[in-house]
């Protein structure tokens, strides 16, 4: 395999998945990396494709045509398509060919991988028994926010002004907090007032620390006071909590049936390829 030459395909798709650039942009230690695993990643379908289970195997030209269209799509034009595979030492012939390997080994791997025993009810059962922990919803709120920012460039955002215009919309919410989506429309320099300031459902850990902690210490219908975030200062409306539960197997068999399945099938393609020696 050490001496094996690192397909230009390989060599790109791994460059792109590892580092989210082309062949020429890559630095030495990074293309050194992509080597070793384009040239593991071709023998794999070497390997694969020389196998009795692939010789039947056969991916049509309209298959091969669509993969094409895909890939040359991602390009402004047909030019800066053919710029970029000469770049990357392809061209479309040898790119076609590339797909239809791919493709055929992706069908050989899904052949071996259906030889994988199904999902019994009971072994669904077992596992969502076993792991309670992933079978959980934490608490959610669903909240408003209304924020007046801090922007020196502004005289009505300057930190005093900005600090009395939302102390004064504090006020009016703390006699009439159910007007708290009207003011967020009229007032709030978020986008979230074109709806009232709604946010939506949140977990603990999606808002600012200090917006976060003072949320999931309100009750239902109440306002917080002023809260500072680097953006500026915030209120927060609690509109409804939904307590953590954990999830009944009725919620969850399917998503667990599609887990197991997948492990199945992973593991019985990783022993059918340990039994095909080097290519």
């Amino acid at each position: 395999m050490s001496t094996l030459a690192p397909c230009p395909y390989h060599m790109l798709r791994i460059a792109q998945q590892r580092f989210e650039r082309n062949l020429a942009a890559l630095d030495p230690e990074q293309r050194a990396r992509v080597e070793r695993e384009a040239r593991a990643s071709q023998s794999l379908e070497a390997r694969v494709l020389a196998a009795a289970e692939a010789r039947d195997v056969q991916i049509a030209d309209n298959a091969i045509a669509a993969a094409l269209a895909e890939v040359r799509a991602r390009y402004a034009d047909a030019a800066a398509f053919a710029e970029d595979l000469a770049l990357n030492g392809l061209d479309e012939e040898r790119l076609c060919q590339a797909l239809g390997r791919e493709l055929r080994f992706d069908a050989v791997m899904r052949r071996i991988g259906a030889r994988a025993p199904a999902v019994a009810e009971e072994d669904i059962a077992a596992f969502h028994a076993a792991h309670p922990e992933r079978f959980s919803r934490p608490e959610r709120r669903e909240a408003r926010h209304l924020l007046i920012t801090i922007n020196a460039d502004y005289a009505e955002n300057q930190r005093e002004q900005a600090l009395a215009r939302i102390e004064r919309l504090a006020a009016e919410l703390k006699a009439a907090p159910e007007r708290f989506a009207e003011l967020a429309q009229q007032q709030s320099e978020c986008p979230t007032a074109l709806e009232g300031g709604r946010l939506g459902l949140v977990v603990r850990g999606q808002l600012f620390p200090a917006l976060d902690a003072a949320l999931f210490t309100l009750a239902v219908g109440a306002v917080s006071g002023v809260l500072e975030s680097e953006l500026g200062f915030h209120l927060l409306r609690c509109e409804r909590i939904e307590p953590a539960r954990s999830l009944a197997l009725d919620e969850t068999r399917e998503h667990i049936r599609a887990r197991l399945e997948a492990q199945r099938q992973r593991q019985i393609q990783r022993d059918w390829i340990a039994g095909l020696g080097s290519a």
